[in-house]
């Protein structure tokens, strides 16, 4: 019963408390930023009011008396900087940072009119908006905690405003003046400064209190400010400057000067209000800092000795809710993708945690929301699962089909002989190997392996013509020098495929009258195959993030299937240790590095040099020195049995009645004998497979 009265008491001394020192604070505010951003944003505007009429009077021109004003201004301006970066209050900061920002235009601003291709109601707009950015921190910097005093300097404010619209219409009529004409823009704008004039003094005089209203009212009743008026209505109706400059120079240097005078005035009234207010808060916080430090010496002994239990329960609700966040989830997550099933029960148990009713009710939530995270991460893993099995059922489908489809086109070469169709046949079938490597991209991406190998090494020439063989544009890849070297069999396909993908890229991204330049070479730490394009290359950034994804690869992302190739060419890199990295080329477009690794390659054992001949070789001679018949090209036949001992010859064989070959027969012998070699090679490719 003893703890709700004093907790009441404390809170209530509180709220009083914070509502004094808060008024005390915004007095303070309001002294520190009058005696910085005020003083040195009011000596600005001045300045720049004295720069615009004296550039509306003088334009195309730099007089001696515009340079000084200038000089003025940039002391000013650099005054009024200082202050701004010495300023430290968060709730004028994007007010003056915009302010800021509109002062760095006055630069550009006297450019433009030094050149004297800006029109002078242009220049005198340009200085206007610099006016309003420092009007708009004028109506900042105005804040007391005393509604009525802030209401009447509000007021006052909006007196001020209306000086300055006055000083606009001066302005614009001196620059009218040295022409003695006023343009229709001039004369409308004009005629607006005019009605915002009134409606500036029209509510500012209706806001003010009866002791600071009755000087501005006695002004408006005047002379001075009558015969200001009616100059001011003649120019607006008639549209054109007065025909005697005096009948608007007098009346408006008479109106400034007495509204300026009377500014003062006001303000001081105001400021003496003002010290009256921050006596009253004074005296409020002493005595509401007296009274109320029992109370809160009260209430902070209470409050620690309950702050200790609860702060006890929270940190161990913390220490699990840390627990679940930084360590089961994540290992969770990763076995999940490692392909392990995981019971959502005993992954998701509740949290052990005791204390105060709404610490078991945070818990209780806590625990749903960590049931369905894990709920949701199954949910997903399981997802995913899905869909690369449907991905590697339909790649086992294609790829069976497309392994009969080449079974059938290779029988189909045999049987045929004609160049032509030959040639169609060996662009079906190049399709077909295109495709088998699709499919074989689905089955590696679902996690699985194609099930191509072999059982003896590979040659990498080999291994590169492989990759060559399933590459659409497979003319444009020129092959340089390819040290001797061979790949383990297990891992000859997926190299293939890996080298495959970078061709097929670099033919993509480059243009189609340019080559695709491969080069490998041994190093010593493996083999490397280089992939060269004269494309238009990639930003630095780009590459980097490329890199990251070929040594890190990512889970796939359907959204993400522009870049299939890529996640192939990283899963199998991943998977057999490769390095691959791309970057830019001295010509301008990108080079693919692959490293085989050491232990992918296989020592071949290199065949013994021949033994040289025993005996020196004589030419050969033509029988008997009786001349034969020449060839189709005129070249002489060589002679069979004409360099060797006569007890050595053999009897003459018959001659042969079969004419020569002709070059269309020869050509047919040797694509007969190309289409042999690349059949040994797929049957012993296809023996791999089994």
């Amino acid at each position: 019963m003893l703890l709700l009265p004093l907790l009441s008491l404390s809170a209530l001394w509180g709220f009083v408390l914070n509502l004094t020192v808060s008024d005390g604070q915004a007095l303070l505010r309001a002294n520190t930023l009058y005696e910085t951003v005020g003083v040195t944003s009011t000596d600005l505007g001045l300045q720049l009011q004295a720069e615009r009429a004296a550039s509306a009077t003088s334009m195309g021109k730099r007089g001696r008396e515009l340079t000084a004003q200038r000089e003025r201004t940039d002391t000013a301006l650099a005054d009024f900087t200082e202050a701004v970066a010495g300023t430290d209050d968060d709730r004028l900061r994007k007010t003056l940072r915009d302010t800021t920002a509109e002062l760095n235009r006055l630069d550009a601003i006297r450019a433009a009119h030094d050149t004297g291709l800006e029109t002078r109601l242009h220049t005198i707009d340009a200085y206007n908006r610099l006016l309003d950015t420092l009007f708009r921190l004028y109506e900042q910097l105005t804040s007391v905690p005393d509604l009525p005093i802030f209401q009447q300097a509000s007021a006052l404010q909006a007196m001020s405003n209306a000086r300055e619209i006055i000083s606009r219409e001066s302005a614009l009529v001196g620059a009218v003046l040295t022409t003695g004409t006023m343009a229709e823009a001039e004369s409308a704008a004009f005629t607006e400064y005019v009605a915002t004039r009134r409606f500036l003094h029209s509510r500012a005089v209706s806001t003010l209190d009866a002791e600071l209203r009755a000087p501005y009212e006695r002004f408006f009743a005047g002379p001075a400010f009558a015969r200001f008026a009616e100059a001011e209505s003649r120019i607006a109706v008639t549209g054109g400057p007065p025909p005697i400059a005096e009948e608007w120079t007098e009346p408006v240097a008479e109106v400034t000067a007495q509204l300026d005078r009377l500014s003062a005035t006001s303000a001081r009234i105001l400021a003496e209000r003002s010290a009256s207010v921050s006596t009253t808060v004074v005296t409020r916080i002493a005595v509401a800092g007296g009274v109320g430090l029992l109370a809160v010496i009260a209430s902070i002994v209470i409050s620690v000795r309950f702050g200790r239990r609860l702060s006890s329960e929270l940190a161990g609700l913390r220490t699990a809710a840390l627990d679940l966040a930084e360590v089961r989830l994540p290992r969770l997550v990763a076995r999940l993708r490692a392909g392990e099933d995981v019971n959502v029960r005993k992954e998701a148990p509740p949290l052990k945690v005791s204390g105060a009713a709404e610490i078991l009710d945070v818990a209780k939530a806590f625990a749903a929301v960590q049931r369905t995270a894990v709920e949701a991460a199954v949910g997903q893993a399981n997802l995913r699962r899905g869909i690369s099995q449907v991905f590697l059922n339909l790649a086992r489908r294609k790829q069976g089909l497309l392994h009969r489809q080449l079974g059938l086109l290779d029988g189909m070469q045999r049987r045929t002989h004609e160049p032509d169709e030959l040639e169609d046949l060996f662009r079906l079938d190049h399709l077909t190997t295109r495709m088998r490597r699709h499919a074989e991209g689905l089955i590696i991406l679902s996690g699985s392996a194609p099930g191509r190998v072999w059982r003896k090494p590979v040659p990498a020439i080999d291994i590169v013509r492989a990759a060559v063989a399933e590459v659409e544009d497979y003319t444009r890849i020129a092959l340089q020098h390819l040290p001797q070297a061979a790949v383990d069999g297990g891992a000859a396909a997926d190299v293939v495929h890996l080298v495959a993908e970078l061709m097929e890229n670099a033919t993509i991204y480059s243009p189609p009258s340019t080559m695709v330049q491969v080069r490998g070479d041994a190093v010593s730490n493996g083999y490397v195959i280089e992939i060269e394009d004269r494309g238009l290359g990639l930003a630095p950034e780009e590459y980097a993030r490329l890199n990251g994804l070929l040594v890190d690869p990512p889970e796939f992302d359907l959204a993400d299937s522009d870049r299939l190739g890529l996640f192939v060419v990283a899963k199998l890199a991943a998977r057999h240790g490769i390095s691959v990295i791309v970057r830019a080329s001295p010509f301008g477009g990108t080079t693919a590095i692959v490293l085989i690794p050491r232990g992918l390659l296989v020592e071949r054992t290199a065949l013994p040099l021949a033994e040289p001949p025993k005996r020196d070789r004589k030419p050969l001679a033509l029988v008997g020195g009786t001349t034969t018949t020449p060839t189709h090209k005129g070249l002489p036949r060589r002679v069979r049995q004409a360099n060797i001992a006569p007890q050595l010859k053999a009897p003459e064989p018959e001659p042969d009645p079969r004419p020569e070959r002709s070059p269309d027969e020869v050509r047919d012998l040797f694509s007969a004998f190309q289409r042999g070699t690349e059949r040994g090679r797929e049957a012993e490719a296809q023996e791999g497979d089994l």
